[in-house]
This record gives C-alpha cells, sequence and structure tokens, in this order.
C-alpha cells in the first residue's frame, strides 16, 4: 500500500515522501498515529510545501550542528572528583555528567547516548567524541582532578 508520509519515520522517510508498505503497518500504525496519509493529489500538493518547510529545518539543524562542532573541537571540560587509593575515583565521570556540562557552558542539548567514551575511573586527561548530528562530530578534552 502507497502511503504519504506527513511525519518523519527513522527507516521509511520524511515528510513528502510517498512510500511503499505493507498493508497491515499502514492500516495498523502510521494511518492511526498520524504519521501517514493515503497519497491523494490534494494531499500531495498540500504536503509538498510541508516537505520544502522540512528540508530548510534540516538545513538550518545542519548549520547549527556544525556551528556547535566547531565550539566544541578541542574544548576542555574538568571534573573534580573524590579519590581513593592510586587516583582511583569514587564515582566515575559519566556521558551524562559530559552532556549536562555542554548544555550548561555552550546552551546545546546533546543526547547523552551519543558521545563515545570510555569509562573514567582515575584522575587523568581523556578524549571524547561527541556526536552532534548524522556525520558532524567533535573531539573534546576531560580532565578529572582530585577534589580537596
Amino acid at each position: 500500500m502507497k502511503v504519504l508520509l506527513i511525519q518523519e519515520v527513522p527507516k521509511l522517510g520524511v515528510p513528502g515522501d510517498v512510500v511503499d508498505v505493507k498493508n497491515g503497518y499502514a492500516r495498523n500504525y502510521l494511518l492511526p498515529k498520524r504519521m501517514a496519509v493515503p497519497p491523494t493529489q490534494h494531499e500531495m500538493t498540500r504536503y509538498a510545501k510541508l516537505r520544502e518547510q522540512y528540508q530548510r529545518e534540516l538545513a538550518d539543524r545542519r548549520t547549527r550542528s556544525q556551528m556547535l562542532a566547531e565550539k566544541l573541537q578541542g574544548a576542555e571540560f574538568t571534573f573534580a572528583r573524590r579519590v581513593h587509593d592510586e587516583d582511583k575515583l569514587y564515582a566515575g565521570v559519566r556521558p551524562q555528567e559530559l552532556a549536562k556540562e555542554i548544555e550548561t557552558r555552550f546552551e546545546e542539548k546533546v543526547d547523552p547516548e551519543r558521545i563515545a567514551m570510555d569509562a573514567i575511573e582515575t584522575v587523568g586527561a581523556y578524549t571524547a567524541r561527541v556526536g552532534i548530528y548524522e556525520d558532524i562530530s567533535a573531539e573534546v578534552k576531560i580532565v578529572v582532578t582530585p577534589s580537596s
């Protein structure tokens, strides 16, 4: 069954796309959740404008992501932690904390799941890769120091 998408559906398409899906998927999921409509001529012209708007939004999102990547590239984040034997941390530094620090400093949200870093359990300097949008990412430095 052919349907016209009116919302972005992961791994299927973007608003304005006409896609061919199984009848049950269209009837039981896409149509009831108002993610798609039957591709009539009226709906096609109506959602052509939506597709243009969506394309502009994607271009804007890419531009903003590129600017954030430039700001983040090489940025250094310092975390003070309590330590015990041999500079081991009581509480390690996690991606959620780095995402919160990025949001505080740069006023931009970053999904913690898009931060690639090893578990930090000792004092020292580390690097992490922050995936911002699709193929745009930045390397940041993380410095962990003992707190007093």
